[in-house]
C-alpha cells in the first residue's frame, strides 16, 4: 500500500497497492466471528439437550474472548502479526474443530464442550483491531485513513449481520456443529491468506520505548474507550428492548429482526457518510457529538407509539453508532504510544463488546420492573454520560505481554 492518496475516497482506499487482497483476507477470517455465535449456541443447545449450558458456554466462551483481547494484542504489537496471528488463529481453529467434533451428535460430556469452547474463547486472534492498526501503519493521509477505517466499520456491520444467514443456510443441510466447523474453516484461511499478505508481510513489531510509560502515553485513551463501551452497553440494551416491545404490541419473532436489521442498516449508512464527508473538527471533538445523538436517539425511540415509529428511530440511532466507533478508533490509533497500536484498538473493541454484554443483562433486569419507555430513555442515557467524558482524561497505558 502507498502511504497516501490524491483521492482520498473509498475507490481510492481499494486502490492501494495489496489492499483488496489484504482486507478481503481479513475479512474472510472475521466473517468467522459472524458465524460462530449462533452456530456455538445452537450446537452445544442440540449435543447436551439443555438451554441453560448452552448459554453458561457462550458466556464463558464471550468472557474469554473479550477480557483477553488487549493481552492478545499485545502479542501482535510484540511479535507482529505474522508470527503471533498465526498460532493464535490455528489454535482458535483446532479448538473449534474439536468442539464441532464433540458436539456433532447429541450426548456430548458437558465438561469436554465447556472446556473446548473456553478454551477456543482463550485463542480468539485480534484480525480487526490487527486490520486496522495495518491500515494505520501504511495509510498516512488522515483523510484516506478515515475513509479506510469507515470501511472497515461498514464491512464489520456487513459480517455481523450475514454471518447467521450464512449459518441459516447451512443448517437446512448440515447440523449444528458445522455452523462451528466453518468458523474453524474461516478464521483459518482467512488469517493464513491475511498474514502472507505482502503488505502486512512488511508490518514489523516496533518495540515499546521507555517513553511510552509516560504519563502522556495512555493520555486521551480513556475517552474512546469509555465512549465505545456506553455505545456497546446502549446497543446491546436495545437488542432485548425490541424483543420486549414486539412482545407488548403482540407481534411476531419476524418483527424483531426487521427491526435490528434497520439498526444495522442505519449504522452502514451512517459509517459510509461519516467516512466520505471532509470533516473540519477534531475527532476528539466529533466523539461526544456522536455519543450523545445515540443516546438521544434512543431515548427518543421509547416514545415510539408504534412498530413503524419504533423501527425509524432506530435507524436513526443506527446513523450514530459506525461513527461513533470509527472516531473512536481513529483517536485510539492516534493516541497509541509506539508498540502499542493494536493494543489501543483492542481495548476499543473490548469495550463494545463488554458494554454489550452488561448491557444486556442489566435490561434483562429492568425491563420485567420499569415500563419500557423508561428503559430506552436509560439506555440512552448510558450513551449521554459516556459522552462527558473529558477528551484529555488518562488511563493508565496498557503493559507489554
Amino acid at each position: 500500500m502507498s502511504a497516501s492518496s490524491s483521492r482520498p475516497s473509498y475507490a481510492a482506499v481499494l486502490r492501494l497497492s495489496h489492499a483488496r487482497r489484504t482486507f478481503g483476507a481479513a475479512l474472510l477470517g472475521r466473517l468467522s466471528y459472524g458465524t460462530v455465535s449462533l452456530a456455538m449456541m445452537l450446537a452445544v443447545n442440540r449435543a447436551t439437550g439443555s438451554y441453560v449450558v448452552a448459554g453458561t458456554v457462550m458466556a464463558l466462551f464471550g468472557v474469554m474472548s473479550v477480557l483477553l483481547s488487549p493481552a492478545r494484542a499485545a502479542l501482535v504489537d510484540r511479535y507482529g502479526p505474522r508470527r503471533a496471528l498465526g498460532p493464535m488463529a490455528m489454535s482458535y481453529a483446532s479448538l473449534l474443530a474439536v468442539l464441532a467434533a464433540v458436539s456433532w451428535r447429541p450426548g456430548a460430556p458437558v465438561a469436554l464442550v465447556a472446556g473446548a469452547a473456553v478454551a477456543a474463547g482463550a485463542c480468539t486472534p485480534p484480525l480487526g483491531p490487527t486490520m486496522r492498526a495495518v491500515w494505520g501503519e501504511v495509510v498516512r493521509d488522515k483523510a484516506l485513513l478515515q475513509r479506510a477505517y469507515g470501511l472497515d466499520g461498514v464491512a464489520e456491520e456487513v459480517l455481523f449481520v450475514s454471518g447467521p444467514l450464512v449459518v441459516g443456510g447451512l443448517l437446512r443441510f448440515a447440523p449444528p456443529a458445522a455452523g462451528v466447523a466453518l468458523s474453524a474453516v474461516l478464521v483459518a484461511s482467512g488469517t493464513l491468506a491475511f498474514v502472507s499478505s505482502p503488505v502486512v508481510r512488511g508490518v514489523r513489531p516496533t518495540p515499546a520505548v521507555k517513553s511510552a510509560r509516560r504519563p502522556r502515553g495512555g493520555r486521551a485513551l480513556l475517552q474512546p474507550v469509555v465512549v465505545a463501551g456506553g455505545v456497546g452497553l446502549s446497543l446491546g440494551a436495545v437488542d432485548l428492548l425490541v424483543v420486549a416491545f414486539a412482545e407488548q404490541r403482540h407481534h411476531g419473532d419476524d418483527v424483531v429482526a426487521w427491526v435490528l436489521a434497520a439498526l444495522s442498516a442505519g449504522s452502514a449508512l451512517g459509517g459510509l457518510l461519516n467516512g466520505a464527508f471532509e470533516w473540519r473538527t477534531n475527532a476528539r471533538v466529533r466523539l461526544p457529538l456522536l455519543a450523545a445523538g445515540l443516546g438521544l436517539a434512543l431515548a427518543a425511540a421509547g416514545l415510539a407509539p408504534g412498530l413503524l415509529a419504533l423501527t425509524v428511530a432506530v435507524a436513526c440511532a443506527g446513523l450514530f453508532v459506525a461513527p461513533a466507533l470509527t472516531t473512536a478508533y481513529l483517536i485510539a490509533d492516534e493516541s497509541a504510544p509506539p508498540g502499542f497500536r493494536t493494543q489501543a484498538g483492542a481495548w476499543v473493541n473490548t469495550a463494545v463488546n463488554a458494554g454489550g454484554s452488561a448491557g444486556a443483562a442489566t435490561v434483562g433486569l429492568l425491563v420485567t420492573h420499569a415500563p419500557l419507555g423508561l428503559c430506552f430513555a436509560l439506555a440512552g442515557t448510558v450513551a449521554l454520560l459516556a459522552a462527558a467524558v473529558p477528551a484529555g482524561s488518562r488511563m493508565p497505558t496498557p503493559t507489554t505481554a
